[in-house]
């Protein structure tokens, strides 16, 4: 899923202070989540934008709102009611969703309120690790479904780089070496032979550097008459 983190509080008042009116939209997918975005999130930051409005003696009303995706367009036409009620769009959502929603309503200004972070996975109540770069050629099943691109610091793919002790990564003790991980499942399933083969540098003109990715399915297309 997408993690993404809120902006700074002074951060966000500083975008918002040129205007009087302000709609908050959550998000209820991935930022809802990871607890940054979602219907909870849009009522606590909205609560904190009025609070500060009224001790500063400033003229701020703060409208609330949470769709089920901010990145599918049929979600984000719910918002026509309530957009020209407002001078600004605060998104509580990952870029993708910031986005989308400015291209559906090109006049009005959307503000971006949280920062998007990476790829991660729910770990435990609270913590969200990074485990995967989007790198558009995914080489899990060479390494017992451990990337290391992502999860070894220095994104080696052909072994460790000799400097872990104890299964703990050099450049940042309180992280696992990735490749200590790696050969122990790789162990454990019965398929350490794959560690004799020498793996290429990852393509990375797949995840950048030729613009925007897409992905599109013809079978998926809605025909028009």
């Amino acid at each position: 899923m997408i993690t993404a983190v809120r902006k700074p509080f002074d951060e966000i008042r500083e975008m918002v202070a040129p205007y009087e009116s302000v709609l908050l939209v959550g998000c209820g997918t991935c930022v809802a989540e990871c607890a940054s975005g979602g219907e909870k999130e849009v009522a606590i930051l909205a609560s904190q934008l009025r609070m500060d409005a009224s001790l500063r003696g400033k003229r701020l009303e703060v409208g609330e709102t949470t769709l089920d995706r901010q990145c599918v367009y049929e979600f984000i036409d719910r918002l026509s009611p309530l957009v020209e009620k407002y001078q600004a769009i605060l998104s509580l959502a990952c870029g993708a969703g910031v986005q989308a929603v400015s291209e559906i309503f090109p006049e009005a200004i959307v503000l971006p309120g949280l920062d998007t972070t990476f790829l991660g996975q729910t770990r435990e109540a609270g913590l969200w690790i990074e485990n995967c770069r989007g790198c558009g050629s995914c080489k899990l099943q060479w390494f017992a479904s451990i990337c290391p691109i992502t999860r070894c610091a220095k994104r080696l793919l052909n072994g460790p780089c000799g400097g872990s002790r104890g299964g703990r990564c050099e450049v940042d003790p309180e992280v696992p070496c990735a490749w200590n991980m790696i050969v122990e499942r790789l162990r454990k399933v019965g398929r350490l032979e794959l560690l004799e083969d020498v793996y290429p540098p990852c393509d990375w003109s797949l995840a950048q550097g030729r613009g925007p990715r897409k992905i599109q399915r013809e079978d998926q297309a809605i025909e028009t008459v």
